[in-house]
Formats: C-alpha cells, sequence, structure tokens
C-alpha cells in the first residue's frame, strides 16, 4: 500500500471534514461508494467524550481518493461499497476498512442508535 495515496486521503477528509471541533482528538469516516460517487460522513471524538456528526463534500476529496482506491485495485475492479477510514490525531496511526458488500455493515439504526457511534471511536491498542 502507498503511503502517500494513505495520508493524502487521511488530510483531504481532516481538512474538509465539517463542523468539526478545534480539539477533536480521533475520527471515523465511512466513504460510501456507488458507482463512481460516493460520500464521506463520520464523527470526530474529543478528550472530554464530545462527539461531533461531521461530513465532507465529495468533490472537496475525490481526487485523493481516486488516488487511494487507485493504489488498490486495478482498472475495472469493483471497488467497495463503503470504506471506514479511522484515525488518531496524536499518534498518526489510522486504520482503514474496506467492506465489499454490505452496505448496510457501518449503519445506524433503531437497534444500533446508542452505541453505533462509540463503536466507530478508533480502538488502537
Amino acid at each position: 500500500m502507498s503511503e502517500t495515496v494513505t495520508a493524502d486521503l487521511i488530510r483531504a477528509l481532516i481538512e474538509n471534514m465539517a463542523p468539526a471541533p478545534v480539539d477533536w482528538e480521533s475520527f471515523s469516516m465511512i466513504i460510501d461508494v456507488d458507482e463512481g460517487v460516493f460520500s464521506a460522513h463520520g464523527y470526530t471524538y474529543s478528550p472530554d467524550d464530545t462527539i461531533t456528526a461531521v461530513a465532507v463534500r465529495a468533490s472537496t476529496v475525490r481526487s485523493a481518493a481516486d488516488d487511494y482506491f487507485a493504489s488498490h485495485y486495478a482498472p475495472g475492479d469493483t471497488l467497495p461499497v463503503q470504506t471506514l477510514v479511522q484515525f488518531e490525531r496524536a499518534s498518526g496511526r489510522y486504520d482503514i476498512t474496506f467492506e465489499d458488500t454490505d452496505r448496510d455493515r457501518w449503519k445506524m439504526s433503531p437497534a444500533n442508535v446508542r452505541t453505533f457511534r462509540q463503536g466507530l471511536r478508533p480502538q488502537f491498542d
């Protein structure tokens, strides 16, 4: 995996997520991919345990996302339907998880509404 395209994707998400609090310490961002069109949304986590919903306009990260996916998939390959990007600001640690088929894997529902946001929180041990 190319570290440059990974860093560029994470940087693009950080620079364009809104409304992000200044003091966030980590984030989880879900990139939904649908026939080349995608959205990015998720949560920031602050030291005082505040969780803030954030989103990114696709046009502001499209180039970085396209480059990232191109480094993992050959032209014509089917892209994952979702990608979870988790990042911890202080350490720079990150994790990127692909979901190939289940569009509901990272979806809030009545059954998980109380645990969903915390369940996406990065846990780097």
